[in-house]
Formats: C-alpha cells, structure tokens, sequence
C-alpha cells in the first residue's frame, strides 16, 4: 500500500460522542469528505530528543508552513530550519536557538512578507541571496554573542514548487523518493573531507573518533561561506531535515522505510526519534519530515 493510500484510503472511524454540555456529534461520512482535494495538500512532522547519553539538548528546530487559494493567490510556501548546537557551558543550546530565530526573522521579513505586497517590492534580493544572507546574519550574531559557542544550520525556504537550501556544518537535508533517498546537503566534516579526497572510506569514517569534528560552523568565524542551492520540491515525495543524532545513528535505508511506512509525517517522525535512542541515543536528535504532494 502507497503512502497516499495509507493516508487517505481509510474511511475514518466513527467520531461519535458525547459533550459534556450535551451537544451532540454525528458519525462522519466518508462519503462527504474530498479525498482527493485532502491528498494535495503538503504535510509535515517534527520530533526532538535529548537522546539516552546526553544530559539537556543543544537542538533547535523551527517550521513553518503556508498556503493560499483563490485569484491572485500566492505561491504555497514553507520555511523548516534545524540547528545543532556545540560549545560548553550551554553556550551551543544558545547558539543553535538564537541561529534560528535570526534566520526565522529574516526570511519571514523577505521572502515570505514580500509574497504579500500587492504593489512588488522592485529591490528585493534573489531567493538564494536572501538565504545566504539570513545564515550570514544569524552568523554575525552568534559571534558576537555567544562567545566559544557554534552550531551547525540547515535552512530550506520552500516557495512554489521549489525549495531552496542554505547550510553550515553536518546537520543533513534529504529528499526521498519512490526512486531514491539522496543526500542533498554537504557534511562540513573533517572526517567528510577525508572521504572526498579519497582518504577515507565511507565505513571507516562512520566509526572515525573524529567523525564530529567540524571544518565549518555558524559561530566559528566572522567571514562564513555557506553552500546554498536549489531544487524542486519532490512530487509525490519527503523532505528530510536532521540532526547527526539521527542520521548518525539510524542507517539511511531504515530511515527510507520508516518515512514511506508511516502514516503521516508526525508520525514517521516520533518513529524516527524512537529508532535514534533504541540504537543508543549518543546524541540529541532532532528530525522535520516534509511530504509534498503528486500535483
């Protein structure tokens, strides 16, 4: 059974009940609701654990979600950002939180704002400029107030049928298909850079001691390159965005079946954090699950 039959196909159960003001509600009839208008619309989950070994969470997660119908209506839209924190004293909890709220801000004040204006904005950026910028600023920002503190940033600003990725560090962002799970973001890792000159295979370093020394961060320098691109959003398909405490830990093709096998997002996603602490919960563990639509 697909995902989309698994979601829609089932008649729901019977909702009858009683309220305790004596209003009563009757059976919903499966035969008065619009499957097929509900299987068009873009869901998402989110999930967070401290994870089994670690004493408080240094993860932050933001999402946001929009949409609009009739004449003039603008493109749907979302925003999903996932931070890991590192640094001492709590410092990297405060950098992954304060990341995210900078970039929040800035691309709910750009992008999404200007979708709004009836009379065009004529200076506004390009959408990937605006991304690199929002993870600029949420790098000056760090710098400047969290001191010794850093985090990794994986922002997606989805608009239409395109999403556009800015990202620092090894937080991962995956699209899934019915063909393929592919990983669309660069691990800013030591131990990644070692795989990519050929120095180190991919098995050695998924067990290196190494492995979450990074050579790129928010937080960790004043002037910040990030990798920004864009793709189209996966009809009929996931996005995937998490911390290292998931991908880690649970293989990808564990990750594959327990998003196709859900039944919605949220409930792929709670699996996903269940599947990270069984395997030993080294660390926090933050995952958002996005399903876009077949139209």
């Amino acid at each position: 059974m697909t995902f989309l039959q698994r979601l829609f196909g089932k008649a729901p159960t019977d909702l009858e009940q009683s309220d305790p003001n004596g209003i009563e509600t009757a059976p919903l009839d499966p035969k008065t609701i619009d499957w097929a208008a509900l299987s068009n619309h873009t869901l998402v989950g989110t999930s967070q654990s401290t994870g089994v070994e670690r004493a408080h969470n240094e993860d932050a997660l933001f999402s946001l979600l929009g949409s609009s119908s009739g004449e003039n209506s603008v493109p749907n839209f979302g925003l999903f950002v996932v931070a890991d924190g590192m640094g001492g004293h709590r410092s990297g909890e405060v950098a992954s939180a304060l990341s995210v709220r900078s970039v929040a801000h800035r691309l709910s004040a750009d992008p999404l704002l200007q979708l709004f204006d009836l009379n065009g904005s004529a200076d506004s950026l390009p959408v990937q400029d605006l991304v690199r910028r929002a993870l600029q600023d949420a790098n000056k920002s760090v710098v400047s107030k969290v001191p010794g503190g850093g985090t990794t940033l994986t922002v997606v600003l989805v608009l239409g049928n395109q999403m556009t990725i800015g990202h620092v560090g090894d937080s991962r962002a995956y699209v899934l298909t019915q063909h393929e799970t592919k990983v669309v973001t660069r691990d800013h890792s030591l131990v990644n850079r070692l795989v990519e000159l050929g120095q180190l295979t991919e098995a050695e370093a998924a067990v290196h001691p190494q492995r979450n020394v990074l050579y790129k961060a928010v937080g960790q320098g004043a002037n910040l390159e990030v990798d920004v691109e864009t793709f189209p959003v996966p009809k009929n398909g996931f996005l995937l965005i998490c911390s290292d405490g998931l991908w880690g830990v649970v293989p990808d093709k564990e990750i594959e079946r327990i998003a196709w096998g859900a039944d919605h997002p949220q409930a792929a996603c709670d699996e996903l954090i269940r599947a990270a602490n069984a395997a030993g919960g080294p660390d926090n563990i933050t995952a958002v699950l996005v399903y876009f639509p077949p139209t």
